[in-house]
């Protein structure tokens, strides 16, 4: 598989968004260990919780490795990724009254954030030519627009 030419925003943002994404899936191990050693409740069905978990720390973890590897579908994964955990980081600090887990979370989210949002990567997502605007590139296509252009010299 060929690296993409993706700027090194876009590979810090993967791995940035892969540390809470590693995270959960820990969580996730471990709701399912102790669960199996506590006696079951009602309506409790700790290998539903525990997958839930590892499920969604999977997906995470697809867009994480999608942003390290280059790929631009990876980038709106990426963003809501980085939104969830803010929102998480956010719940953390204030209405748990945990800021020693809510800043560091919040932080993590909000970096990715940043770094998806910088001008490099807005130009790599929108497939940016040398001297091109934004705003061009979009009335082109963006990506998807260079992406046909090429196959239809390829057609020639």
């Amino acid at each position: 598989m060929k690296l993409s030419p993706a700027p090194r925003e876009v590979r810090l943002a993967g791995a940035v968004t892969a540390v809470p994404s590693l995270a959960l899936l820990v969580f996730g191990v471990v709701v399912l260990v102790q669960g199996l050693g506590a006696p079951t409740q009602p309506g409790n069905n700790i290998f539903v919780e525990s997958g839930t978990f590892v499920v969604v720390a999977l997906a995470f973890l697809a867009a994480s490795a999608g942003l390290v590897l280059g790929q631009t579908w990876a980038r709106s994964p990426g963003v809501v990724v980085a939104l969830i955990v803010v929102g998480i980081g956010w719940y953390l600090l204030g209405p748990s009254g945990e800021p020693l887990w809510g800043v560091p979370i919040a932080l993590f989210g909000i970096a990715a954030l940043v770094l998806l949002f910088r001008r490099p990567s807005r130009a790599w997502a929108l497939g940016l030519r040398e001297g091109e605007t934004e705003e061009e590139a979009a009335e082109r296509g963006g990506l998807a627009g260079r992406r046909a252009e090429r196959e239809g010299h390829e057609e020639d």
